[in-house]
């Protein structure tokens, strides 16, 4: 009888201890993707699912080479993306058309992989979770514009998120040099 009792305690003692560690590992992933967490759960309908593409982003980025922009190549970055804002006044849809194209260079210099949105947003998530939804949107619109399809007001907002995500990958560049 007290075989028993010690078997059954191991393993309510074993289902508690997994559960916590699972929930800690839910807390870590929600911390660490903000936002993006509650998008990987939406998206997929499944949590289980969903933390196992996070954690398999996390593994694939952590596999790429992706250094901060150089000091020159940031300054002239920052110089086109000046450039493209100054462009939105008399080209709103030029502007987002810019914008998509300055990002996907960025990213291409960075060292990310561009050959497909959904990758290259997923890849951006595990560094810029905070700017990953915020590209969804800016890059829905400059799909919806090349079909004539967006009007002013959201070529403004995604300008202003293409600028997020500018602003992100220029921070990285400030944050090394901070470091160095």
């Amino acid at each position: 009888m007290e075989i028993i009792v010690i078997v059954v305690l191991v393993v309510v003692l074993a289902g508690a201890a997994l559960f916590f560690y699972q929930r800690q590992r839910s807390g870590q992933l929600q911390n660490r993707f903000g936002p993006e967490y509650d998008h990987a759960v939406e998206e997929s309908g499944d949590k289980r699912a969903a933390e196992r593409d996070l954690r398999e982003r996390q593994r694939r980025v952590a596999k790429l080479d992706v250094p901060p922009l150089t000091g020159a190549t940031a300054e002239r970055y920052r110089a086109e993306w000046n450039q493209v804002q100054a462009g939105f006044v008399d080209e709103p849809g030029q502007a987002v058309e810019d914008a998509d194209r300055l990002v996907l260079r960025m990213l291409r210099e960075a060292g990310y992989p561009v050959d497909e949105f959904d990758q290259r947003v997923n890849d951006i998530s595990v560094d810029h979770p905070e700017v990953a939804e915020h590209y969804r949107a800016a890059h829905q619109v400059a799909v919806a514009r090349d079909r004539g399809e967006a009007d002013t007001e959201e070529l403004r907002q995604a300008v202003t998120a293409y600028r997020q995500l500018v602003d992100a990958l220029l921070t990285d560049h400030d944050n090394s040099k901070e470091q160095a």
